[in-house]
């Protein structure tokens, strides 16, 4: 198989500084495009593949699933997208196509092999992917989504994963009028889960460690912001919710946040803490609770994500950096110092 060669940035190995590299991206196939990488969003799993705490990674290792971009060259056989499209690429790159999951437009669920990652996988060509940290990327077009018109690519990019991880489970357990929604964390997933449960019409709640970020949290759609460091949150809002997503991946007490929800509530897990959490079954059973876990989304539901966050003006917050300040811009994860989301002008690389 021949392959051309594009800048990116990298690891070399596990929690290695990411330093300039060039990376093989293949041949145009029958249904390939060749996407121009405007902007890359930084994710915290970035972070967490490059230092390899969710176990042993592929290096060297091309982080970036938060993709937004242009069309550049289109295979012979593709009919979705045109050269000079707007398109953008999420946490997957491949998938199975065949299992239920995948024909259900559930491509993230995939039973047979497992979706195939952007980057730190292996793809069904034997390859291992590389991701976002670049100039260029080569995409099956059945997993590339459109990038509406009114939403600017460099507010897109964390669209496709943090966005999506939001809508998701907000969808699936309808967050909407007449529903009191929480988000615990108030990050690169939880501004966006407040400003999409406020466009579902839901009433919602921020529940953050501290206030510092109040004034945010209510500006972005927030009806109250609570910190859960105050004992009192936790008994003025016992049996309060419909449901409550958790974006936060650190170690959390879940029996606390079960006793917010109400009878038949649900406490969705998105983040992924390193240990794992006890769960004292009456914190379940006193009120038909439900604890759940939701995982982005498929190809279908992004778009459908994308479309919703175009009409309703829904962007994320951003800082754009150049490709020469990811290091320092991992640093400033891990501190919690930003404001919500990083993004890689991937012209700088």
């Amino acid at each position: 198989m021949t392959h051309t060669t594009v800048s990116a940035y990298a690891a070399a190995s596990p929690k290695a500084p990411l330093e300039k590299t060039t990376v093989p991206r293949r041949e145009l196939g029958e249904h390939d495009i060749l996407i121009d990488i405007k902007y890359s969003g930084i994710c915290h799993s970035d972070i967490h593949q490059v230092n390899a705490e969710w176990g042993e990674g592929t290096f060297p290792m091309v982080p970036g699933h938060e993709i937004a971009g242009v069309v550049a060259a289109a295979g012979p056989a593709v009919s979705r997208y045109a050269v000079g499209d707007r398109v953008g690429v999420g946490c997957f790159v491949d998938s199975c196509r065949e299992c239920d999951n995948c024909r259900a437009g559930l491509q993230q669920y995939c039973t047979d092999g497992g979706m195939v990652g952007t980057y730190n996988s292996v793809g069904r060509d034997g390859e291992p992917t590389y991701g976002g940290y670049s100039t260029h990327i080569v995409v099956d077009e059945n997993y590339v989504l459109r990038i509406p018109e009114q939403i600017p690519l460099d507010a897109a990019a964390p669209l496709l994963c943090a966005g999506i991880t939001l809508y998701s489970p907000l969808t699936h357990w309808g967050a909407g009028p007449g529903k009191k929604v929480a988000v615990v964390g108030l990050g690169g997933l939880g501004h966006l889960g407040v400003k999409i449960a406020h466009a579902k019409g839901a009433e919602v709640t921020v529940l953050s460690q501290s206030l510092r970020k109040r004034e945010d949290g209510l500006r972005l759609g927030a009806d109250d912001y609570r910190a859960t460091s105050d004992p009192a949150t936790f008994e003025e809002l016992a049996g309060t919710f419909d449901l409550i997503v958790n974006t936060v991946s650190a170690d959390l007490d879940l029996n606390a946040y079960l006793g917010l929800l109400r009878s038949d509530g649900t406490l969705v897990q998105l983040g992924a803490p390193e240990n794992p959490a006890p769960i004292a079954p009456f914190a379940l059973i006193t009120a038909r609770r439900s604890l759940a876990g939701s995982m982005i989304g498929g190809i279908p539901e992004t778009q459908e994500m994308l479309d919703f966050c175009a009409e309703h003006g829904i962007t994320a917050e951003i800082e754009v950096i150049r490709a020469d300040q990811v290091n320092e811009a991992y640093a400033r994860v891990l501190a919690s110092d930003v404001r919500y989301r990083f993004v890689i002008d991937t012209a700088t690389i």
